[in-house]
């Protein structure tokens, strides 16, 4: 009995009907047949709940079947697809109202979705959820309310009791930036590779002259031999290191569009470091404020990528001004080689900007 008046909820109808008994009953007294009227409707509505009692409540099982599928992690900045299957096990239709608690950063107080249920019928709904801010994130319980075609009562059914779901950075904009870098490696399915020519990249071959080479990857001494025109032929520079260098201060505290910078500029380093590894290029990762908070080397390991989106994940911005002298000292110290440095930073003004130009130089 106490599971039942757990679940047990009286609907809109319910009050509604009381009150027109309670009219009733109200003018009854100076008009006896209206009186009569109200308690013959009293007893309809006690019989009526009695009815939806019995039939919400014909069986210990769960008549709804649900469930909440969902990722393994969301995407900072992206919608993300949150997907809930749903089954009606009675033997009659039924209508449902949805209440999902997700987690308290979304501020979504007014969840609700509503949907009509055959006998028998399973649905798969959707819903999307972006996220603004790394973390974890807790999602609550699903609620599902039921009720039948008279809709006096509802029946609670409580699934998913809780799930921590952490938010990465953006992986989606990731994959999506991924399919524009991947020209490179459609060697793989038959395409011909384009090679790019330039005197600063790798050198690949040596071939005949054409019309729209470059005069200066002219090769003199290979001409002289074949007595006729050659030129190099010279491909992208692999293994080229790009670091991205993200400021920690508070100047990328700032928000824009219910993001701050820092997670902009968090999910533009995570988009190049992939691609500089789709690239057979080594990525690497600085970031820094008034110290230097981390640093990732750069490197083309199968897991560099899993590696930076680990560490980007737990930076997080403080009250401090970035301190570009230690910046530069320890790139000069620790970054020895040629290397693409990409720095993501924001200044309040041209003032605070010249201050810092001497270190950029």
């Amino acid at each position: 009995m106490k599971k039942i008046l757990k679940s047990l909820y009286l609907t809109n109808r319910l009050f509604y009907a009381a009150g027109v008994i309670i009219v009733l009953f109200v003018i009854g007294y100076y008009i006896p047949v209206l009186y009569a009227f109200g308690k013959a409707l009293l007893i309809a509505l006690v019989a009526i709940i009695i009815i939806d009692i019995l039939l919400l409540y014909n069986s210990s099982e769960f008549k709804i079947k649900a469930e909440r599928l969902l990722p393994t992690k969301l995407s900072n900045g992206d919608d993300n697809n949150i997907q809930i299957f749903i089954k009606n096990n009675y033997k009659f239709p039924v209508h449902i109202e949805i209440i999902d608690e997700i987690p308290f950063q979304f501020q979504k107080r007014d969840f609700l979705i509503k949907r009509k249920l055959q006998a028998g019928q399973e649905i798969s709904l959707n819903y999307l959820l972006r996220p603004v801010k790394r973390g974890e994130y807790d999602f609550g319980n699903l609620n599902i309310y039921v009720s039948n075609t008279l809709g006096i009562i509802k029946r609670r059914f409580t699934y998913n009791k809780g799930a921590k779901v952490p938010v990465y950075p953006s992986f989606i904009q990731m994959r999506k930036y991924e399919l524009k870098a991947i020209s490179n490696n459609l060697s793989d399915y038959g395409i011909k590779k384009i090679r790019k020519i330039s005197n600063n990249r790798e050198f690949e071959q040596i071939k005949t002259y054409v019309s729209g080479d470059d005069f200066r990857t002219v090769n003199w001494k290979a001409t002289a031999r074949k007595s006729r025109l050659m030129v190099n032929q010279y491909q992208d520079e692999k293994a080229q290191r790009v670091y991205s260098i993200i400021d920690m201060g508070r100047s990328m505290k700032m928000p824009f569009n219910g993001m701050s910078l820092l997670d902009y500029a968090i999910n533009a380093s995570l988009v190049i470091s992939n691609i500089a590894l789709k690239k057979h290029d080594k990525a690497g990762l600085i970031t820094f404020s008034k110290d230097i908070h981390s640093m990732v080397p750069a490197d083309r390991k199968n897991n560099q990528n899993r590696k930076i989106s680990d560490v980007l994940y737990k930076q997080e911005t403080n009250y401090e001004e970035a301190n570009f002298e230690l910046l530069y000292a320890t790139v000069k110290r620790k970054v020895s080689q040629r290397s693409l440095l990409l720095i993501y930073t924001n200044f309040e003004g041209f003032v605070s900007l010249e201050r810092q130009l001497k270190y950029f130089k």
